[in-house]
């Protein structure tokens, strides 16, 4: 048997323990029936799409415009502003542009203002209107467009532990207008990127202080592409049917604020050294600091596929983890084979085995500033299945590219993993593999 069609077929006996849970800009309304529900958490599903071994993205679902419209768009943990595409049949009774000089325009700091030359007095051409800019950073295109405003849904829960989400509204969500010609690069079917970065328009802004929120949210990402995950707004505990919260057995480490680039809407944290199994890998930890020119440190990222490394770190990595893959599986089991892009690291997966955490390899483990406990990268997420017998090294070599982070953690090694961005107290909450708890984010279901 293949040793992909033996992994899924293992995974899916390890991992079946299905649990159930349906947990400013403008003050939100209630949508529903009880006019006392008062939400404490919003959230939103998050579907994984794969194009192929290089391409995948996290879409999430809202619901926005008079009369309600299903919109899917791509999850950018670090994306500063909501932007979606109105070029083209978007219809809504809602929908008003923000004017030069509004209160909105001013929280964006922007100082481009127009008036559109095209049809007058449509979504996205305006006279008077404030134009932001913002980018597409899977396709590499700017955008560029009128800021708006329009009625978003979303499902929020106020109680420890729930059987149902209640709708509710923001009616003043503010998002720019951007242009068919801008969604390159993006999955099909999506209308633009939503960001979570640290903005006055990213969504947790906005979700906070329409219904006064505790400054919280968390992400798990699930590995399946027939199953969600979940994006939380708010306080937990973020409970599942099952009586389990997540968010109760969890290490922290601080978030860190770009010294260099106070605008920065990213989120970056503190890797102080890393280890195959419980070896340190020999590297230049200066590329693990953030340096006066802005380049290095680690950031956090859902658009990047996959963890991409600095060359010398990446080689650092690869050369430690042969040298302790081949003690595990011994030194006449171990075969390297061509690389299969965007990798550089693949393996004869023959005589590597499988269990619960994924394929049985050397751990990987980040460690991070302020906490004893690191962040382990199992199997699962540290290797990526090409077929054909051949496993891939997960990580991806970034080369000596300046002003970058030296450490880019991408989607599949974020996949199954809870994290709890607390802005607040300016800490990253993080699990590790779900897989050790025998859950997943997949387990969450709507």
């Amino acid at each position: 048997m293949a040793f992909h069609s033996s992994f899924n077929f293992l995974l899916f006996f390890c991992l079946l323990f299905p649990i159930i849970i349906y947990p400013s800009i403008a003050k939100a309304t209630t949508t529903s029936s009880s006019s006392s529900f008062r939400p404490k958490t919003l959230f939103l599903p998050v579907t994984k799409v794969v194009h192929s071994t290089n391409i995948k993205q996290y879409v999430i679902d809202t619901k926005q415009r008079t009369p309600l419209v299903p919109i899917k768009q791509t999850l950018d943990l670090g994306g500063q502003y909501p932007w979606l595409v109105c070029d083209r049949s978007y219809v809504s009774s809602t929908y008003k542009p923000a004017h030069c000089g509004s209160a909105a325009c001013r929280l964006t700091k922007s100082h481009v203002c127009r008036d559109c030359k095209g049809t007058i007095n449509t979504p996205g051409c305006n006279k008077n209107t404030c134009i932001v800019n913002t980018f597409n950073r899977i396709g590499h295109v700017s955008v560029s467009g009128e800021l708006a405003q329009d009625i978003v849904s979303i499902l929020a829960v106020n109680n420890s532990i729930v059987t149902t989400g209640k709708p509710v509204s923001v009616p003043k969500f503010l998002f720019v207008c951007g242009k068919t010609s801008q969604l390159k690069g993006l999955a099909s079917g999506v209308k633009g990127i939503v960001g979570l970065g640290r903005s006055n328009l990213g969504l947790p802004s906005q979700f906070y202080s329409a219904f006064s929120l505790k400054k919280k949210f968390a992400v798990c990402l699930s590995s399946s592409t027939t199953s969600e995950g979940v994006v939380f707004f708010g306080d937990g505990p973020y409970y599942t049917l099952a009586h389990r919260d997540f968010s109760q057995a969890l290490a922290y480490t601080p978030l860190i604020v770009h010294p260099t680039n106070s605008k920065s809407s990213e989120y970056y944290i503190g890797v102080e050294s890393i280890k195959i199994g419980d070896k340190a890998v020999h590297l230049n930890t200066s590329l693990l600091s953030i340096a006066k020119d802005g380049s290095g440190g680690t950031r956090i990222s859902t658009v990047e596929p996959y963890t991409v490394l600095h060359s010398a770190i990446y080689k650092a990595v690869v050369g430690e983890f042969e040298s302790a893959l081949r003690a595990f599986i011994g030194d006449d089991r171990f075969k390297r084979v061509a690389a299969v892009k965007p990798f550089g690291a693949c393996y004869n997966s023959s005589y590597i085995g499988i269990d619960r955490l994924g394929p049985v390899v050397p751990r990987i483990q980040l460690v991070l500033h302020g906490q004893s406990e690191p962040w382990m990268i199992y199997g699962a997420n540290a290797m990526v299945d090409v077929g054909e017998n051949v496993l891939c090294l997960g990580f991806v070599d970034g080369g000596e590219i300046p002003l970058q982070p030296s450490i880019i953690i991408g989607g599949h090694q974020l996949e199954d993993n809870f994290l709890l961005f607390d802005l607040a107290s300016n800490r990253l909450g993080f699990s590790s593999s779900l897989f050790t708890r025998q859950n997943t984010c997949a387990d969450f279901i709507f």
